[in-house]
């Protein structure tokens, strides 16, 4: 999650956690006096050894109208071209599990803006052949008098309809309730301070329908807080944007982020921001590693048949990570923008700081590609 970025001693609008609250964007609470289109094209794919896992094609455009002196409509659409092989259990795959699939998703925000406030409601949907999405959102903002402070709240409410190719019967749903609330402060003329807390509730069908075996409770808190650090270097030009996120969850995951990235402008109209992430995570309670019951054979846990949830999905496992990316942004004109940027993730078991990692579970690798073209107007 990119850090916001708005110049020192003006409103900034907090950057919201939790997806089905979209974040934002710095306005001083006066709508924006341009408009914005921009084009992106995303690429990932991720491996392990001797495995070609997912590969996935991104094209997506976002727009933002000012209306007029008080209102502003932004949206985006985005097509993901999914294709390749998820493991159905640890690092293990079958025919079965070979996938080839699209997703559209898009969003709509409509935004009023007052003298020290602003309201925002928003829509977002998402569709592809087994699963289907669609959340209500609300957010406030609230600014102090001489700018420098920011209060945000956001509260989504999202019902998700899932479904199997492997077992056409499947039909399922799960309900969602996600809160956050924080506060941005321009603690100098050079530091930027943020503090986000999220809340997350849900309720219904988590099992994943094409890893076997599997079986999660129908229950899911998530709490996330996330503190955020932007200081600018007058001398050098560049800013240093940091954060630490500590999520937990009533799955028994719990995980701490650190992320940092340094802004430099090398050259007019350029500006090159070099990123660095490290992750660890503690594996849900029941997650079970790669050891099998010698009588059922792979991939059943000892003691399987006394066990009311389980799952071998690597996501729950306990591990460490780090992701390491560069951003090029290029100002053509005042008002076209291209940017491009590539981050590489890599993830081990072993690199878990905090406790030991889970054992058994092969290297995970992923990188992704994104070209972004804007036009402001």
């Amino acid at each position: 999650m990119a850090a916001t970025d708005s110049a020192l001693g003006g409103v900034l609008a907090a950057a919201l956690l939790l997806p089905g609250v979209v974040a934002p964007v710095a306005h001083a609470e006066n709508a924006p006096e341009q408009g914005v289109v921009a084009l992106k094209l995303s690429s990932y794919r991720d491996w392990q050894p001797g495995l070609d896992r997912v590969k996935v094609d991104a094209p997506s455009i976002y727009a933002l109208v000012p209306l007029d002196t008080h209102w502003s409509l932004e949206g985006s659409v985005v097509n993901d071209a999914v294709s390749g092989a998820s493991p159905r259990y640890h690092s293990a795959v079958s025919g079965a599990s070979k996938m080839d699939d699209s997703r559209t998703a898009g969003d709509l925000k409509l935004t009023r803006y007052d003298e020290r406030q602003a309201w925002s409601v928003g829509v977002a949907s998402s569709s592809e052949h087994d699963y289907r999405s669609n959340t209500v959102s609300g957010e406030w903002r609230l600014s102090s008098d001489d700018n420098n402070r920011t209060w945000n709240l956001g509260l989504s409410y999202g019902v998700d309809d899932i479904g199997s190719s492997n077992d056409p019967t499947l039909d399922k749903q799960r309900r969602t309730w996600q809160m956050i609330a924080g506060v941005t402060q321009a603690w100098t003329a050079n530091d930027l301070v943020q503090f986000n807390l999220g809340l997350s509730q849900g309720r219904g069908y988590y099992t994943d329908p094409y890893k076997f075996p599997d079986s999660r409770p129908d229950k899911r808190r998530q709490t996330t807080a996330l503190l955020r650090w932007n200081h600018h270097f007058d001398s050098w030009g560049s800013t240093l944007r940091s954060s630490w996120r500590v999520y937990d969850d009533s799955w028994g995951v719990r995980a701490h982020t650190l992320d940092a990235a340094w802004v430099q402008p090398v050259a007019p109209g350029w500006t090159l921001t070099p990123s660095l992430r490290y992750a660890t995570q503690r594996a849900a309670s029941f997650y079970f590693d790669p050891v099998y019951d010698g009588t059922l054979g792979e991939p059943f846990p000892p003691g399987f048949s006394g066990l009311t949830h389980y799952s071998a999905d690597q996501r729950l496992s306990a591990f460490g990570a780090l992701t390491a990316g560069l951003r090029v942004d290029w100002q053509l004109t005042p008002q076209w923008k291209l940017d491009l940027s590539y981050s590489r993730y890599e993830q081990r078991g072993d690199w878990r700081i905090g406790g030991d990692g889970s054992p058994g579970l092969e290297p995970f690798s992923a990188q992704w590609w994104q070209l972004g073209m804007a036009r402001s107007f």
